[in-house]
């Protein structure tokens, strides 16, 4: 059995951690250094830091801040925001990135996916999948530039795709549930889980523990990403843990 991977997420905005609803309405949530070192003690098993604006505002992720989180942490670390070219993901794993995260780029040149992953291999590369359901609930469009632009493109169709194309996981957030607490998108995380034979990241909308056992046990995650719940001591990753491991849930204590 595999053992599944509890992840917080840095959603860096200017320079700080943020936090919104449906990805709008940011709160400060720290400096991204400190609440690295804080993750990085309490017991994660990864960390994920997204420069959210980067790609709407046509900008690079900023390397000084991922040289300082690579420095300050001892555990898998993922790098995602601005990075349109293979020699930006050379730039972040040299500066101490683990992983790379793409997401619009990977949606306007899906070859930089398997450019990637070719030259570095593709546990490197992480395809970031915005999801949000259709009006006519028929399924999931994919959008991009942080949940602003609507690609009309299955989220489904669009995971098989990366997968083919060379990635080593996705991370898979629903804008709908993103930062309302009410739970994982059971639905989608299912969905897309079971039909890739890549690591599948939950993300969006976890409000209490029950939300974590229930992405992996009904929705079939491979981890499970968080951001406020964390960020703002609402739950500690290690009592989450022994909470998973009582129920059966294989974790790394």
């Amino acid at each position: 059995m595999f053992t599944k991977r509890i992840i917080p997420c840095l959603d860096i905005n200017d320079g700080r951690v943020v936090k919104g609803t449906n990805f709008v309405n940011l709160q400060d949530a720290g400096d991204p250094i400190e609440v690295a070192t804080v993750y990085n003690k309490a017991g994660a098993d990864e960390l994920v830091f997204l420069d959210i604006t980067a790609s709407s505002d046509h900008r690079e992720t900023r390397i000084d801040m991922v040289r300082k989180v690579a420095e300050a942490v001892f555990i898998p670390f993922t790098v995602g925001g601005g990075i349109r070219t293979v020699e930006h993901f050379k730039l972040m794993l040299r500066e101490g990135a683990d992983k790379v995260a793409i997401n619009t780029s990977a949606i306007q040149n899906p070859r930089l996916i398997s450019e990637a992953a070719d030259k570095f291999g593709s546990q490197c590369v992480v395809v970031a999948i915005d999801a949000k359901k259709r009006a006519d609930g028929t399924g999931w469009n994919i959008y991009k530039n942080g949940g602003r632009v609507d690609m009309e493109i299955d989220a489904l169709a669009w995971a098989k795709q990366v997968e083919e194309l060379g990635a080593g996981e996705i991370l898979l957030t629903s804008m709908d549930a993103d930062g309302t607490k009410s739970g994982y998108d059971l639905e989608l995380t299912r969905l897309i889980s079971e039909n890739v034979s890549i690591p599948v990241i939950a993300s969006g909308g976890a409000g209490k523990k029950e939300h974590f056992y229930d992405a992996f046990s009904l929705g079939k995650a491979d981890a499970v990403l968080a951001a406020s719940l964390f960020h703002f001591k609402e739950l500690e990753i290690i009592d989450l843990k022994k909470y998973l491991y009582d129920l059966g849930i294989s974790v790394r204590l």
